[in-house]
């Protein structure tokens, strides 16, 4: 890929993130309600979700319209140019829901399937990562690297739960078992952010289950970028089953614990 296309791909997603996300900031009604749900009762949707999509893409209709998009809220087009848009209007809808600064916008480039450009933005830490393919990855305009990996028994995991009862019941033995092997457990609500946090050193290591493309996508490549291993199962690829990324020397250990307890599958 030509550095002209990067960069080009590159401006339109941080544009497309910025007024996503200060659509999101400026325009929260105070009001602000449940417009649909999804997997479950608490698996929700809110008016600002759907109106984010639409304003994303939108503006890459306008900018590249020849391009193909998936959106978490239903937006799918094929295109005819090679790249794919893989976007999350909210990542965190529950805690934007409930007034929770914790929460993003995500939006990923893919060329001929490989991601190739992320960018998350979180607005209310007022801070936006990004990366493309090879060439590292970057917290407000500075470079980051994942922090040097400690002990395991030092480690400081992030994950996340879904939203269904039998395989939240199943995510928390896997967090009873691993929780006394580590120095502690987090969990933000957005797997975006948790990702840029491996990625900025905020987390030694970070897992979960049931992640979609537009969860991943964007985070996934800014924590590679930053010098993080990711992947699934052993040998396997980041997927739905389950996401991993840690600093190495914490990965390998995450992954083998994973893979014992089962937290591929409910």
């Amino acid at each position: 890929m030509s550095h002209q296309l990067e960069q080009e791909l590159l401006t339109v997603a941080r544009e497309a993130a910025d007024r996503a996300g200060a659509l999101l900031r400026d325009g929260r009604p105070a009001d602000l309600g449940v417009a649909a749900t999804k997997t479950s009762p608490i698996d929700v949707v809110t008016e600002m979700d759907l109106a984010a999509e639409r304003l994303i893409t939108g503006f890459l209709a306008e900018r590249r319209p020849d391009d193909g998009v998936l959106g978490e809220e239903g937006a799918s087009t094929v295109g005819s140019s090679g790249v794919r848009w893989v976007v999350d209007p909210i990542d965190g809808t529950v805690n934007y829901l409930y007034g929770l600064p914790s929460w993003s916008v995500s939006i990923a480039a893919e060329r001929d399937g490989e991601t190739v450009v992320g960018v998350v933005t979180a607005p209310m830490r007022r801070e936006t990562c990004h990366a493309v393919l090879g060439g590292g990855a970057y917290l407000n305009g500075e470079r980051v690297r994942v922090r040097a990996a400690p002990p395991f028994e030092q480690a400081l995991i992030g994950t996340g739960f879904a939203y269904l009862a039998e395989r939240r019941a199943a995510q928390a033995e896997v967090v009873k078992a691993l929780l006394p092997r580590v120095r502690d457990i987090r969990r933000g609500g957005s797997a975006a952010i948790d990702l840029c946090d491996v990625a900025c050193g905020r987390l030694d290591g970070y897992y979960e289950r049931g992640l979609n493309p537009w969860d991943l996508a964007a985070g996934e490549l800014i924590a590679r970028e930053a010098g993080a291993l990711t992947g699934g199962r052993p040998g396997g690829r980041a997927d739905g089953d389950l996401t991993v990324a840690a600093a190495p020397g914490v990965f390998e250990e995450l992954q083998r614990r994973l893979e014992d307890l089962g937290a591929w599958h409910d």
